[in-house]
């Protein structure tokens, strides 16, 4: 793998206690409209099984302008850390681009009822991508100073929604109860 294009992390507080707290059952059982709930970028979620037996949370957004297709394997999955990786297609103006990402959902206990949670992506390039930026003339700094403000902004965004999101499932509440 090239060069890191973004390592970035946020945190929110999550109210519930973390023995209520399931990272994985929670990413592993999102509903699409659950997803989509979370960031205005959200398009589409679903879950399966890769070949090797893993689960697989199959992610769509918009970031920066561009589409995204994530395809996030487990790679370790316990109830207060989940770590999952995608080779990701970026639908650029100019042509179709893979990103290596590095996805890390994490809580820990600051309270008796209150948790801290971390929303940490860190993402590559790939060889490929770094053919593809060759062959549309794109240099690779300028891909990433574009890309990066754009992914920092999403994952600043998204971070205190996953962490309401978690808060529900770990209370048991659904979207449609936290409305009234």
């Amino acid at each position: 793998m090239a060069d890191q294009l973004v390592d970035s992390s946020f945190t929110a507080v999550i109210n519930a206690p973390i023995e209520s707290i399931n990272i994985p059952e929670w990413a592993f059982n999102l509903s699409e409209a659950e997803y989509q709930s979370c960031s205005p970028a959200h398009i589409s979620a679903a879950k399966t099984v890769g070949a090797d037996g893993r689960r697989m949370s199959i992610n769509v957004e918009v970031i920066g302008g561009s589409p995204m297709v994530q395809h996030y394997q487990e790679e370790l999955s316990e109830p207060h850390h989940l770590i999952l990786t995608s080779f990701s297609d970026v639908f650029s103006p100019t042509g179709r681009l893979t990103l290596h990402v590095h996805w890390e959902l994490s809580v820990k206990a600051i309270g008796s009822n209150q948790c801290e949670f971390t929303n940490r992506v860190i993402s590559h390039a790939t060889d490929e991508m770094m053919k593809g930026l060759d062959r549309q003339g794109i240099s690779y700094e300028a891909f990433k100073a574009q890309r990066q403000p754009h992914s920092i902004n999403h994952n600043r965004s998204e971070t205190p929604l996953f962490a309401a999101s978690i808060e529900r499932a770990a209370l048991g509440v659904g979207m449609a109860e936290m409305v009234h």
